[in-house]
């Protein structure tokens, strides 16, 4: 049996027949994969319903929690997805109903793969938000949540993690011989600027790439590499004789670069936690007279709420939020004028299908020829 439409990378034999769990966190992504993934298979000549598999992770009056998995995934290619940052899933706990933390979510993954029992061909987790990303390395004596989390799933049998926007993709140092894609969703970012924003001109001339802190570097040097355009970084000076929350507070925001006068800047980030730091950063681009300024994150959470960035936008300081739906967003979010989703759910079942074909994944990784396409459709190249 083949499970899905091979034909879409030249290779009509898959790894195994296709599974996906889609654990209660991505429910609505899981539902936008499985129909991709149907929509291609039924092309190629396959009569498939769903790769989706029932599970559920119910808890008892105590807490303790259990993973069912609700039919067979003997000799099926598993894919396991999850959201560990949806803080929008609870469960009762003694008369209390609890958001569910990711190191909840975390823990249903573990029992889902237990659940799994050894019998699948391959266990795949696909991890948006990686677990423990932000305490990804060691000062003094500290933990390191997201290494020991990668081993623990090593051990326990996975054999491929696939993350987005990892917030320092070394840590996948820590497991050296299992399967680690770190994806960047650029291209769909910059399609759904211009399909939204009309009267973006992505020019040297008119646009302008400027990057939040150091750790922010790279993905900004990317979209200035591919736009052809000027980038300036701003760097954080902090108070290290303090330590507030866990960290050395942010003193000031220093700019390094050209001048941003009169042009549109783009400034991408991992995650809008609280915002602070990306509102800075607005308001002392607008001091250096900068036009229009467009944000991104691929985590777009607000942990402090949208009633800033309400302000900021009314007050013309940032102009639109662009944001992935890899992860939970808040009704309230969706509503707002000035956000802007960017869809990946595609993206995301162009990769399930070349991992289940065994083959390359350099183009999905590296969508330069795709971003030069679209600019020509756009007449900026």
């Amino acid at each position: 049996m083949i499970a899905s439409g091979g034909n879409l990378f030249g290779s009509e034999i898959s790894a195994a027949p296709l599974g996906i769990i889609a654990m209660n966190s991505v429910t609505e992504l899981g539902n936008k994969i499985n129909s991709y993934l149907v929509d291609w298979s039924r092309k190629a000549g396959y009569d498939i319903d769903t790769f989706l598999i029932e599970n559920e992770c119910p808890r008892f009056s105590s807490g303790d929690g259990k993973g069912l998995i609700k039919s067979t995934v003997r000799g099926k290619d598993l894919f396991i997805i999850v959201d560990v940052g949806n803080y929008n899933v609870k469960y009762n706990y003694f008369g209390f109903e609890n958001a569910m933390s990711p190191d909840d979510h975390y823990q249903d993954l573990k029992r889902i793969i237990q659940a799994a029992s050894g019998k699948a061909h391959r266990v795949n987790i696909i991890m948006p938000i990686l677990y423990g990303g932000r305490q990804h390395r060691r000062s003094y004596r500290e933990s390191l949540d997201c290494a020991c989390a990668l081993q623990e799933l090593e051990a326990m049998g996975v054999s491929n993690i696939v993350t987005f926007d990892a917030h320092d993709p070394r840590v996948q140092n820590a497991v050296p011989l299992m399967g680690f894609d770190n994806v960047m969703p650029t291209y769909q970012v910059l399609k759904c600027m211009l399909k939204e924003i009309k009267d973006i001109n992505l020019t040297k001339e008119k646009f302008m790439i400027v990057s939040p802190d150091e750790g922010a570097l790279n993905r900004n040097m990317y979209y200035a590499s591919v736009l052809g355009v000027d980038m300036g970084m701003f760097y954080k000076r902090r108070d290290y004789s303090q330590v507030v929350n866990g960290r050395n507070p942010i003193v000031a925001h220093e700019y390094l670069g050209n001048d941003v006068k009169g042009k549109d800047i783009f400034v991408a980030d991992d995650i809008i936690s609280s915002g602070e730091s990306m509102l800075d950063l607005a308001y002392n681009l607008k001091k250096r007279d900068a036009g229009r300024i467009f944000t991104y994150a691929t985590y777009t959470i607000f942990t402090n709420g949208l009633e800033k960035f309400d302000k900021a936008y009314a007050d013309g300081i940032i102009d639109g939020v662009f944001g992935t739906n890899l992860t939970y967003r808040s009704p309230e979010l969706l509503k707002r004028e000035w956000f802007h989703e960017v869809d990946v759910s595609k993206f995301i079942a162009y990769f399930i299908e070349a991992i289940n074909h065994d083959v390359s994944i350099s183009q999905i990784l590296d969508p330069h020829a795709k971003i030069d396409a679209l600019l020509k459709t756009y007449g900026m190249k």
